[in-house]
């Protein structure tokens, strides 16, 4: 594959054919081996293999053969064979080819005269070419559309050809009037097709000289005609106006592909609220409409990036965009609802709550796959509906608690979680999520939801029924007490009976001492607020012997050499430190239980909020244009012979104009960062390489100059990769004069994120030398930070994905740099992740610090890092930075990449 071929068969040499069998198969007069023989001669040259023998022989006895598939295979040899010499001129040979081609182009079987011509539109020399364009010609009238249309595409390859212009200077005037005339829909679109790559002008033309049959065109010869409106309105935007006229009147169209294209189109040319309503409304119907789930997932992709860019004509269809969730796909409903949350507004934060209302009680009703990951989905979303609108909360947060006992463990945290902060946020729904929590507590299976249903409780029961319900649901949670009897062995199978109706007492049994202690504080706060409020203190003291009957039987079950999972000891200093508080409290102490506890939830959500408005801010940040750019009045200008659409795209134009969307983004003193060296100043060839990565592609533009006086040949570069990249296709030969330069391009595919390396070699010949020259290259290192972005998540998904990743790599601290702040800083802005970890938990001055990073690659892996650094007596930081993701090279490529910036020295 060192040179370009429009031919790529599979060959498997186990057993290679020989030339002389070869030879005697073609001279026979067998149709079938004739055939045989042919194939193999393909086969061998497509692959290395040159035999230059077998050429006279084919030409002697296949060449005047009548059958159709010898003849077909006649053809894709001459495809495959090299036809010009070492010095790039045509083989003498090839006068015996060329007048075989004419009688072919002149045959009275349509189907030979077809695939002729379908020949000539590979063949890209011109001395081959010259003699047959009267005959290719002359195929324009012939009778069948088959011979016509490859007539019409032969023509486009000639004409395409550097000297092409001169051969068929005239072209495009045939072909013009072959279009006016042409009833066969395949042979216009062609015709129309070589006018626009050709003559674009003309195909305009014909454009506006047949705009009201523009829509009953094929759907090819539409495509075509939205690629010419695209084309030419880039180049003058001032005209589009009419060509959106024709855009418009195809979003009519049956064609699913071409009312796509249509919405792009308008998307991609016009600013008028008009088109880009228009484009939405197909968004939205294709969305429907469509029940390949690939299709729904590009069209909202193309959704989400409307939104970025015209959100107040998103903002009116988004209950359109709402039924999407219809689909049974999860990812479909994911997208869906991302987009939606960002369209959300007073006028329509009521129906699309509603919508997710009903969509979760749906879940409820039917029994689907993954209905519990939809589930927290959905919940997820009402959750951001109700901290940006809290006036909704009331609506949805009773319904949620419902699904509090919910076997999806993580739908139900995202429920409890959202209730808590909507008890803090919304203190008139606080007695009415009080009293349904004490309702459906006995449904909790799962502990994490246990602990936060109990802070709940704790810190919101205020008044002593809420208390006193609060207590007792606890009580009966827990079961009967002692919950071993240690001096009669027999019995305790009997204890263990029934706890699996009980949900704390299952839990606990199960070996899970966290959640008792958070048992031994919600009751402890529970007593100190009844000590607050109840003046009955014999009453008080009862509840409190209770409680204290509740945290020794922990501890007794903990401590037991009976029972399989002993306590662990945070959990048993915190269940003697409630039963000290109980038995002995003072004013200091009962403040920090019953307020300062909230008072750093307060906080915690507040830092949430802030970091919300921040992220809003941050992306509403809009370029501005310069002082001195040109002003351009809409009400001044001439409104004659204008529609309202060209109005509204004018008046678009000029706001982006005033705001600066229309310039530079400013990144070209970048570009240079990009330009990598690839050999030295010495060389007898210097080459440089531009490196532009576009997700999963890596474009290579090589600059290579010839410094000395002498006519390089044959100069090739030649690349090899490593990693998960892969080379596209090998540059070809070039031939480069003396002080000259020529830029060569390479397409690299990316399948992964994972530092690459690629690595080659420039090879050339000179005529003073037979030998050929060799100049090793410098090795470009494709970079890890190309690929990912940063991402957020919540703390629960990332400990999930924390404790599934089985990839990890441990980097140890080693910088000279000595605040921890300041490192931390360091290692986000060289890791281009994003750090979880709120900036409240980062205050204050401990000599520790633990933090989470996250990120996300354009091939969606997850990027997980936990930053812990300790600060030692010299000032010097120590610690470990571990990187966990599902694949190997993300985990290490990130590493390798903290491992060199992480000093902060350069």
């Amino acid at each position: 594959m060192e040179k370009s071929c429009s031919l790529l068969i599979h060959f498997h040499k186990a057993t290679p054919a020989m030339a002389n069998e070869i030879k005697q198969a073609l001279e026979s007069n067998d149709v079938e081996a004739k055939i045989d023989a042919m194939k193999k001669s393909i086969l061998m040259i497509l692959n290395g293999e040159s035999v230059p023998q077998l050429f006279i022989t084919i030409i002697r006895y296949v060449l005047p053969s009548e059958d159709h598939v010898i003849q077909k295979l006649l053809l894709l040899y001459l495809e495959t064979l090299d036809k010009t010499d070492s010095t790039g001129r045509m083989l003498p040979e090839m006068i015996l080819v060329i007048q075989n081609l004419r009688n072919n182009l002149q045959h009275s079987n349509e189907y030979i005269r077809g695939v002729c011509l379908r020949f000539l539109c590979r063949v890209a020399e011109p001395e081959l070419m010259e003699p047959l364009v009267p005959s290719i010609i002359g195929n324009l009238d012939h009778r069948h559309s088959f011979v016509r249309r490859n007539a019409v595409l032969a023509l486009m390859s000639i004409y395409s050809l550097p000297y092409g212009e001169q051969l068929l200077d005239h072209a495009p005037e045939l072909i013009h009037q072959l279009l006016v005339s042409e009833l066969d829909a395949s042979v216009k679109r062609n015709a129309f097709l070589m006018l626009f790559n050709c003559a674009q002008f003309k195909a305009v033309d014909y454009l506006f000289s047949n705009i009201d049959r523009v829509s009953d065109w094929d759907e090819q010869m539409q495509m075509i005609v939205l690629e010419l409106i695209r084309k030419v309105c880039r180049k003058n935007r001032n005209e589009k106006g009419k060509y959106i006229q024709i855009i418009i009147s195809l979003l009519n169209s049956p064609l699913t592909a071409v009312i796509y294209e249509c919405a792009n189109a308008l998307m991609s040319l016009s600013s008028a609220p008009t088109a880009i309503r228009a484009a939405a409304n197909t968004y939205c119907q294709l969305l429907l409409s469509q029940s390949d789930n690939n299709v729904k997932l590009i069209v909202l992709d193309r959704l989400n990036e409307l939104k970025s860019l015209h959100r107040e004509v998103m903002v009116e269809m988004i209950m359109d965009v709402l039924r999407a969730l219809s689909s049974p796909s999860l990812d479909v409903r994911r997208k869906t609802i991302d987009i939606v949350l960002d369209l959300i507004t007073p006028k329509n934060v009521d129906e699309v709550v509603l919508m997710l209302k009903k969509e979760v009680m749906k879940t409820q009703s039917v029994e689907i796959e993954k209905n519990g990951e939809y589930r927290q989905m959905l919940v997820q979303g009402i959750h951001s509906c109700a901290i940006k609108f809290p006036e909704v909360a009331s609506t949805v947060v009773l319904l949620l608690m419902d699904f509090l006992g919910d076997s999806n463990v993580a739908s139900a945290i995202d429920v409890i979680v959202f209730v808590r902060e909507i008890t803090e946020t919304n203190p008139k729904l606080r007695v009415s999520i009080i009293t349904r929590l004490l309702d459906t507590f006995y449904q909790i299976r799962a502990a994490r939801v246990c602990s936060c249903a109990l802070w709940i409780l704790g810190e919101y029961c205020f008044s002593i029924p809420e208390v006193g319900s609060g207590i007792e649901t606890i009580r009966q949670c827990i079961g009967d007490l002692p919950f071993f009897r240690a001096s009669e062995d027999g019995e305790a199978p009997n204890v263990l009976k029934g706890s699996q109706q009980r949900n704390l007492r299952s839990l606990i049994l199960s070996g899970d001492f966290f959640l008792g202690a958070v048992v031994a504080c919600t009751l402890t706060k529970l007593i100190l607020r009844l000590e607050d409020v109840h003046e009955s203190k014999p009453e008080v003291n009862k509840l409190s012997t209770e409680a204290l009957l509740v945290m020794v039987s922990m501890l007794q079950l903990g401590q037991s050499s009976y029972f399989p999972h002993p306590i662990d000891n945070d959990s048993y200093d915190r269940i003697v430190l409630c039963i000290r508080l109980l038995c002995n409290s003072s004013n200091e102490i009962r403040k920090i239980w019953l307020q300062s506890c909230r008072e750093s939830f307060v906080k915690m959500l507040a830092d949430k909020q802030l970091r919300e408005i921040e992220e809003i801010k941050a992306k509403a940040q809009i370029s501005h244009a310069q002082p001195d750019d040109l002003i351009d009045f809409y009400h001044l200008k001439s409104r004659k012979g204008m529609s309202q659409l060209e109005l509204e795209d004018e008046v678009q134009d000029d706001l982006k104009h005033a705001t600066g969307e229309f310039t530079k983004d400013g990144k070209d003193a970048n570009k240079l960062n990009r330009i990598l060296q690839l050999t030295g100043f010495s060389d007898p060839v210097y080459a440089e390489a531009f490196v532009t990565v576009h997700h999963y592609d890596i474009i290579l533009d090589v600059t290579i100059i010839n410094r000395t006086k002498l006519t390089l040949q044959n100069l090739c570069l030649e690349l090899a990769t490593m990693g998960d990249l892969k080379l596209v296709e090998h540059p070809q030969n070039y031939t480069l004069a003396p002080r000259s330069s020529k830029q060569i391009k390479a397409n690299i595919k990316v399948s992964s994120t994972e530092t690459g390396v690629i690595f080659g070699n420039l090879v050339y010949e000179t005529s003073n030398v037979l030998e050929r020259n060799v100049i090793v290259l410098n090795d470009i290192h494709i970079d890890i930070m190309d690929y990912i972005s940063p991402a957020s998540c919540a703390d629960v998904a990332f400990r999930t994905m924390w404790a599934e990743f089985e990839w990890e790599n441990k980097v140890a601290v080693n910088t000279i740099i000595e605040d921890e702040k300041e490192f931390l800083d360091h290692i986000v802005k060289s890791t281009n992740m994003k750090c979880l970890t709120p900036l409240s938990a980062l205050d204050g001055e401990c000599g520790f610090l633990a933090a989470n990073l996250y990120a996300k690659s354009v091939f969606g892996e997850d990027a997980l890092v936990n930053v812990s650094i300790e600060k030692q007596s010299d000032s010097k930081l120590t610690g470990y930075i571990r990187i966990r993701s599902k694949t190997q090279g993300i985990a290490l490529s990130l590493g390798d990449k903290i491992t060199l910036k992480q000093k902060g020295s350069s």
